[in-house]
């Protein structure tokens, strides 16, 4: 079976983008993945969003650290069970960072999880992982989906490597930039340090460009605006055994969205 994992949906082009590209994609996947953290405006996600997206096609919607942007969206993620916010934020927070139930004829679970290096000190993303793997509904589940939410390469490359044969995929988010290094690591685990972003690729990772360069002149706080310049649709296709979770490839998706 084909899991289609969709990268950041950023702000409403990424939206767009998203409901063009499901449609086009969806009669050859069984399941859809869509990270959404910077869908509503770029920074967080609203309960008119989160609807949006779910009406885009998206199956289970991840998030990351812009999650907690928008405080309308806290008491969704308390009551929408396929919203995911990471699992590896204090537990007295709302929300959760897994998801289980039917991929398309297999059972399956899709994990969320943050890293730590150049970002928040969280509980550690690889404990947190063993632990969830061995949850009763975790283990249950034949496909396993881990977005993994982090700044640096060298500590997704070590998750993926330190779940390789224990998980069906790792996809990491956070970015926006899509990396070349999709594979199938030992044991039948997909991988990708970060899918990327569906959004705007014409200014800088998701915002207009002068904005963002000011900032980084004059390093004083300035407000940012979504771009609307070269949007594209981003992700990856994942083919996964559903007798036996183990993914036989990843394919980059990087395509054009005309608006």
């Amino acid at each position: 079976m084909k899991i289609l994992f969709v990268a950041d949906v950023f702000g409403r082009p990424g939206r767009r983008a998203l409901a063009a590209g499901v449609a086009r994609w969806r009669d050859r996947v069984s399941f859809v993945v869509v990270n959404g953290e910077n869908a509503a405006g770029g920074f967080g996600l609203t309960g008119k969003v989160v609807d949006e997206l779910f009406a885009a096609g998206a199956d289970v919607i991840t998030t990351g650290n812009h999650v907690w942007d928008k405080r309308e969206v806290y008491e969704l993620l308390d009551r929408e069970p396929r919203l995911l916010r990471p699992d590896n934020y204090p537990a007295d927070n709302p929300g959760r960072g897994v998801w289980t139930g039917p991929m398309g004829d297999a059972p399956g679970a899709v994990l969320n999880l943050e890293g730590r290096v150049f970002m928040k000190n969280l509980e550690c993303p690889f404990r947190r992982l063993d632990a969830l793997l061995h949850r009763e509904d975790v283990r249950s589940a034949r496909i396993v989906l881990v977005d993994f939410h982090a700044e640096a390469t060298a500590e997704k490359v070590a998750l993926g490597r330190y779940a390789a044969g224990r998980v069906s995929a790792v996809v990491g988010t956070h970015t926006h930039v899509q990396s070349a290094d999709a594979r199938v690591l030992p044991g039948g685990t997909a991988y990708m340090t970060d899918a990327g972003m569906t959004g705007p690729h014409g200014g800088v990772i998701g915002v207009e460009a002068e904005a963002a360069i000011q900032r980084f002149l004059r390093q004083t706080p300035n407000r940012f605006q979504v771009s609307g310049d070269e949007v594209r649709f981003q992700g990856a296709v994942l083919t996964v055994d559903p007798s036996s979770g183990r993914a036989s490839a990843i394919e980059p998706i990087d395509e054009a969205h005309p608006d």
